[in-house]
């Protein structure tokens, strides 16, 4: 039998997270769920704020902005770090929502 219980609420940034105890094994695992809706809101007032004529010199530039949960998910399975992967997934439209700027990455 697994037992669940709250482990920590992070009403600022939407974060709830869960411990899992299994009684028979022992085993223990922490439960991570992120309600992104402000994230997403942040992001789509950022976005529609810039000009999509901006000028892209420069080495700095806010292109997205990824809820915590997300980017320790993707960290954990080596995509963050990976330049390429992070372009593509960026670029992707199915995660236009995370994009803080119009253009290509």
């Amino acid at each position: 039998m697994i037992h669940k219980r709250l482990f920590s609420k992070n009403k600022e940034q939407g974060i709830t997270r869960y411990w899992h105890e299994n009684a028979e094994t022992g085993d223990v695992t922490i439960e991570t769920e992120q309600d992104i809706t402000a994230v997403i809101e942040a992001n789509k007032a950022i976005y529609n704020a810039t000009d999509e004529k901006a000028n892209w010199t420069g080495e700095w530039h806010l292109v997205a902005s990824i809820p915590e949960s997300l980017y320790y998910k993707m960290k954990a399975e080596g995509k963050i770090d990976d330049q390429e992967y992070m372009k593509k997934w960026l670029n992707d439209s199915d995660n236009q929502f995370f994009r803080t700027r119009p253009g290509k990455v």
